[in-house]
């Protein structure tokens, strides 16, 4: 039988298509097998850092802890290969996690916030070394003794080598009268944490200040005119699709958030506080859009892709700063396992994003509990072990 050339382009196009299926097939099922191994390879790990022996599964460590919710997204590639939510959001109603379901990322906030003001350097909104009183202008960071030769400025507020004090902030209950921004920074009568002041030298030695972060807030409001929120969604979320993250409150998808819970499993008052303290605490997200993030921040870093921000600029953020970390994310490991990450908590969340700076692979996790940590720390081993990674969790 003769077979005219068209014919045989068909044959030969059908046959390529099936290699291609089979071999996205194949795929397909690694990753599914190193999803379901990673779930049932779970092993408990001991104050010296040692991990058990026995393996056991996702599930049973959460009920362990008493931890409700996990959701997780793990990339390689710059790509997420997969993303699942564990358990439940809401104890009460038993309401399941999804993919979708929303968390308070509390304290990777300060990286996502780093990432906006480094753009901000790029327009020349600010400089990254200079003094932040020069651009202020609904408050002055108040001159002391420690400020006479040093000042504070946006790289040692994102380095958190500033000086400045306050390392966090509880939050506040839904029915509460929220202060705004320079109340909290004056400690005024309606804000639950001093005053921001600067209590050493800066530059002189790292100290967490989320109090800085709140000055960075207000410099990027006073510099750019607009509300803080309003300025990350066009900076940050939305050139990068982030469409489940806003740092306002989600007021309108309370069937999709994970109710928050202390460390012993009673659910936070009303569900979560509230962060006026946005650039500090105040994200709302899932795992996927802040892989995203982490993939996008590793593109610039590598040169690959500067549209979220420039090779420059990332190179900055991922160069340790004497005495601390990175400048607005931290940083560990050396060669293939150099990587960022930043950790969060706020009441009743806790979470993780890391990333191996050279390969744009890694995971980001949230629970919904206190007692989050510990399990995040098994998790990040399991998935090194399951994948072949090196250590991804802080300064393994």
């Amino acid at each position: 039988m003769k077979l005219n050339h068209s014919t045989l382009t068909m044959m030969f196009l059908a046959l390529v298509g099936c290699s291609v299926n089979n071999q996205e097939s194949t795929a397909a099922n690694q990753q599914l097998a190193r999803q379901q191994a990673f779930e049932n390879t779970i092993r408990s790990i001991d104050s010296d850092g040692n991990s058990s022996a026995l393996a056991n599964t996702l599930k049973a460590r959460m009920k362990a802890y008493g931890v409700p919710a996990v959701s997780i997204a793990v990339f390689d590639n710059n790509q997420v290969i997969w993303s699942k939510g564990y358990g439940k959001s809401d104890i009460a109603s038993n309401q399941k996690v999804t993919t979708e379901t929303l968390f308070q990322a509390a304290s990777i906030s300060k990286a996502v916030t780093s990432v906006a003001a480094f753009k901000m350097i790029q327009n020349s909104n600010f400089k990254l070394n200079q003094d932040v009183n020069l651009k202020l202008k609904r408050w002055q960071v108040p001159e002391n003794q420690f400020t006479q030769q040093q000042k504070v400025t946006p790289s040692r507020i994102m380095s958190h080598t500033s000086g400045l004090n306050v390392s966090g902030f509880e939050g506040y209950a839904q029915n509460q009268t929220l202060p705004s921004v320079v109340q909290i920074l004056q400690g005024s009568d309606l804000s639950n944490s001093p005053a921001v002041r600067v209590f050493q030298t800066p530059g002189e030695s790292e100290y967490y200040s989320g109090g800085g972060m709140t000055v960075l807030q207000l410099l990027m409001e006073d510099t750019s005119e607009q509300p803080f929120s309003q300025l990350m969604q066009q900076l940050i979320l939305k050139p990068l699709n982030m469409k489940q993250s806003s740092f306002e409150q989600p007021n309108e998808l309370q069937d999709q958030i994970a109710k928050g819970y202390d460390s012993q499993q009673t659910m936070i008052e009303g569900g979560y506080h509230l962060y006026p303290e946005k650039a500090a605490a105040g994200l709302w997200s899932t795992p996927t859009d802040l892989a995203k993030f982490m993939i996008a921040l590793g593109k610039a870093y590598r040169g690959e892709d500067e549209t979220l921000l420039s090779q420059q600029s990332a190179r900055t953020m991922l160069t340790r700063v004497p005495g601390a970390g990175g400048t607005g994310i931290g940083i560990d490991g050396e060669a293939d396992a150099f990587r960022f990450r930043h950790s969060g908590g706020n009441a009743g969340y806790t979470c993780y994003a890391v990333s191996f700076a050279n390969s744009g692979r890694g995971f980001v996790v949230m629970t919904n509990s206190d007692n989050g940590f510990q399990l995040i720390h098994e998790i990040s081993r399991a998935v090194s072990e399951v994948y072949g990674w090196p250590a991804l969790w802080m300064r393994e």
